[in-house]
């Protein structure tokens, strides 16, 4: 079912781009606006992961992730790390779910203290305050007594926690496979039907 859905998507500097780019284009493909945040570190990981040389501005990224993916350039809205007038912002504007994915530790922490130094800290900030679904992605191996102290208490203000950790009861024939899992899962979470992965007990 298509849907125009709104979600507020952020990326930052955890190993993880191709959960990113999988996920910014099912949002894209299931008719969601997406308000897209990406972080400077984001963009080297970016490069490093998939070969793919992000643009500077966000004009720019937007031109370049519409062309990517096809999508209507109504869907996509991308913001700098310090525009605090774009409505991801504010309560009265933006969208009540917001996925960080993959999270950074450094992003988990900052959210966690309710930091809200950049625009993706003021957007989760923003989505706890006004009791909204925010879900963090972290891809981070071992945890430590810090990150799983920041994990509890974002869970315990509502926030969910889903590591990047994918199954292989689905048999994965390739690294595609184990990222639909995760995204698949994503995707459940918010309410969005996906033919990326069937639901346990259910065939293809």
């Amino acid at each position: 079912m298509m849907t125009n859905q709104a979600i507020t998507l952020a990326i930052t500097g955890a190993s993880g781009a191709p959960y990113a780019l999988r996920l910014l284009e099912s949002l894209l493909a299931a008719n969601c606006t997406v308000h897209l945040l990406i972080s400077s570190a984001a963009k080297v990981v970016f490069a490093t992961e998939e070969d793919m040389q992000l643009p500077g501005r966000p004009d720019q990224i937007k031109a370049f992730f519409v062309e990517t993916f096809g999508c209507n350039e109504d869907q996509l809205h991308v913001y700098g790390k310090e525009e605090w007038f774009s409505p991801v912002a504010s309560g009265s504007a933006a969208p009540k779910t917001m996925i960080v994915c993959p999270c950074s530790t450094g992003t988990l922490s900052s959210i966690a203290t309710g930091a809200s130094d950049n625009l993706i800290e003021r957007a989760a900030d923003v989505v706890i305050k006004e009791r909204g679904q925010l879900i963090l992605v972290p891809r981070e191996m071992p945890l430590s007594s810090i990150h799983l102290e920041n994990m509890l208490k974002l869970s315990q203000l509502g926030a969910t926690i889903m590591p990047a950790a994918p199954g292989f009861y689905h048999q994965p024939q390739s690294i595609r496979d184990l990222v639909d899992f995760v995204v698949a899962r994503i995707l459940d979470h918010i309410g969005l039907d996906q033919t990326l992965m069937p639901r346990w007990g259910y065939q293809r």
